[in-house]
Order: C-alpha cells, then structure tokens, then sequence
C-alpha cells in the first residue's frame, strides 16, 4: 500500500431496532471522496473477518483514481462487538450486513454515485444488496463469491476430496464430534490454508492472519452464522442454512464483475455459474494459479486482481488479461 494515500477514519452509527445499545460502523477511507471518481466499498468476508483483507486495494486510490472505502462490520474490528447475541438466528441475517452497507452509504453521503465490491461472504451481502436496486450503485464486483450456501458446501467438499487421507478424515471425524480443536483438525486446517486459502510459499500475509485472529477473539458472528464455535467450512449449520438468492440473480441490473480463482475454497466454478447463466450484464474471469485470496498471495497476483478490479471500473481503458480464463 503507497504510504502517501490520504486516510480519513471514522465511525457510523447504526441504529439496529432489536438491539438495546448504541451501535457504530468503524470504516476508513483511502483517497478524496471529494475528487470526482466514484468510489469503491469493499465487503469483507468471514464472516467477522474485518476489513484488513482489503488492505492491499488501497493502491486502486494512486493506481486508478478510485477512492476506497474500507470497513468492519457490526459484531467484529473496531465496529460495535455484540457478543450477548449469540445464538440469535433472527438477528444474524444477511439483510443485518446489507442494512449496515446501506446506513454507511447514507452516512457517508455517497447517493450520487458508487461502486461495491464484496469477497467471499461479502458476496452474498453485496448480491442481496445489489437486488434491492439501491440509488447510486454503478459497478458491481463479486469475488470469490457463491450464489448460495449449498453451492459453497460443495466446493469445499470438492476440496476436501482432493486433500490427503489423513486429513480428510480429520475434518470428518471432527464433524462428527464437534472437537474443532484437536492436532489433526488443526494439521488439516493449516493444509486446507496454505494449499486453497492462501497459497504462499512463506508465512500467512499479515492481512490473512489479522483476519483469522478477528474470527478467533469474537466468534458471536461466525459461530452463529455457519453453526459452528470453530472454523469449519465443510459442515451445515447456524442462520444462513438453505440460503440462496439463485432465483432472484436475474434482477442485478447494474455490470457485473465475477470473479474466482483456481484453486478457490467456497466459490470453484460451480458456484460461479448461476452468476454467470442469470446475472444480466455479466463478465466472469477464474484467476489462474491462485487461491482464495488471490491479492495476498504473491504481489504479481495482487496487481493482477487491482488490474482486472480497476479497469472494469474504469471500462474505458480495459484491456483483457490474457492469463486468465475469461469467460
């Protein structure tokens, strides 16, 4: 990230209707909101991962011009923690994430013009907030994202087929447990990161792991939202059970990107499909030689997904990247 990118920090309140205290949005935002290009709002993942992820798209303000919004959604960072509601399936929607999104555009007086682009669970908050048809959103990008939570489970479990025995059985048997703390487990986990999460040759980028470290200090969001207290991907379960918004992709009426990588963990190719076959303005590109978090890996692949971000934000200087698959 360039070093002299103007930071602007502050928070949003958030008023939520069933919750008894003051709620706030911690965002930041990189570049002028005032020089004249709209900017773009980054939905972290998770979920309760924070917004450290999208760090690295900080370099779209000096590469592009493009002012960006960074931000911690409500229960994880630096934004209002809610711990006394875990368990509350009616609150954990995504609709809550996509009211948040909402509530900052408004705070952020951001009505004349924007763009979103949401990774893995942000995906389903900026799928179901694109469907809402907000005023103001130009440019959609979904990124490593899944059109549903089935779809998801099935790419992991794509995954987990390819992994060696011991460890696929590690998963297995602490599905049938519930230990999630366990050396296999663990051994398993950490082989499942470095192969598809984040394929690095060296440590975890410092994003990565503040990301995980949010998941791990707060887990009221995840725990509730996929069922478990652990991070585990492969098992059904909390308040998005049966989630899908296939039916409805034929209503995204802004351009779309959609975006995956090779070696993705929740959104292989066959999640990436019914974007592809329903959203109407569409362009899909698998990023070679990659993982999950494709712009953490290697700083090639990090300029590569800014490229492909920033020029399909700026379509009048697009030019194709010929190493991907371009669908």
């Amino acid at each position: 990230m360039a070093t002299d990118v103007p930071i602007e920090e502050g928070n949003a309140p958030f008023k939520i209707s069933t919750i008894d205290k003051p709620c706030s949005t911690y965002y930041r935002i990189f570049g002028d909101l005032t020089c004249g290009s709209r900017p773009l709002i980054c939905v972290h993942g998770g979920p309760g991962a924070g917004h450290a992820s999208y760090l690295p798209f900080a370099d779209l303000w000096h590469l592009y011009g493009i002012p960006v919004i960074l931000y911690d959604q409500i229960g994880c960072g630096a934004s209002t923690h809610l711990p006394e509601t875990a368990g509350n399936h009616a609150l954990w929607q995504v609709s809550l994430f996509v009211d948040e999104l909402s509530n900052l555009i408004d705070h952020l007086r951001l009505r004349q013009g924007y763009d979103v682009i949401g990774r893995s669970f942000g995906g389903y908050i900026v799928t179901d907030f694109a469907i809402r048809h907000p005023r103001g959103l130009n440019r959609l990008i979904i990124a490593n994202g899944s059109a549903s939570k089935a779809l998801s489970y099935e790419s992991f479990h794509i995954l987990r087929k390819k992994m060696p025995a011991n460890h696929q059985e590690a998963i297995l048997n602490a599905g049938r447990t519930g230990d999630f703390e366990s050396a296999a487990y663990k051994d398993a986990f950490a082989y499942f990161t470095s192969t598809f999460l984040c394929r690095t040759s060296n440590a975890a980028p410092p994003e990565l792991t503040a990301a995980l470290n949010n998941m791990a200090d707060d887990k009221t969001v995840y725990s509730t939202i996929y069922g478990r207290s652990g991070i585990s991907p492969w098992f059904e379960g909390g308040s998005m059970v049966g989630w899908s918004r296939v039916s409805r992709l034929h209503q995204i009426n802004v351009p779309t990107l959609i975006y995956n990588s090779e070696f993705d963990t929740s959104a292989l190719d066959v999640a990436q499909v019914p974007f592809f076959e329903r959203i109407p303005r569409v362009r899909w590109v698998t990023i070679a030689n990659a993982g999950h978090s494709a712009h953490m890996e290697s700083p090639e692949l990090k300029e590569k997904v800014l490229r492909l971000v920033g020029e399909f934000l700026r379509p009048r200087s697009y030019a194709d990247g010929s190493d991907d698959n371009d669908k």
